[in-house]
């Protein structure tokens, strides 16, 4: 399964999530059978043309209709900050559901 996440930098262990409005890269996470397999930088989602399962935001008021559209689902964080994070709070399902 593939997540999106927006960050302000290209460390994997130091970037921390960001607003949409402020991100610098999309971090991609390859999450499988229970752990990280992989994550890439992108400048922008378009440089990855495949579908991607999972966006997480930073709060459920950034503008996230367009993700739901493209079929992504979309959750958002409680407290977390960086990848590692972000990615062992959706492990134990502690991200919240963005939706109507």
């Amino acid at each position: 399964m593939l997540i999106w996440i927006p960050v302000d930098g290209t460390d994997e262990k130091l970037s921390k999530i960001t607003k949409l409005i402020e991100l610098k890269y999309w971090a991609l996470v390859e999450f499988d059978g229970g752990s990280v397999k992989s994550t890439q930088f992108f400048s922008s989602r378009e440089e990855y043309g495949e579908w991607v399962d999972f966006i997480i935001l930073e709060n459920k008021y950034e503008a996230y209709i367009d993700f739901m559209n493209e079929g992504m689902m979309v959750l958002c964080i409680r407290n977390e900050e960086t990848i590692e994070d972000i990615i062992a709070a959706y492990v134990f399902k502690e991200l919240d559901e963005v939706g109507f």
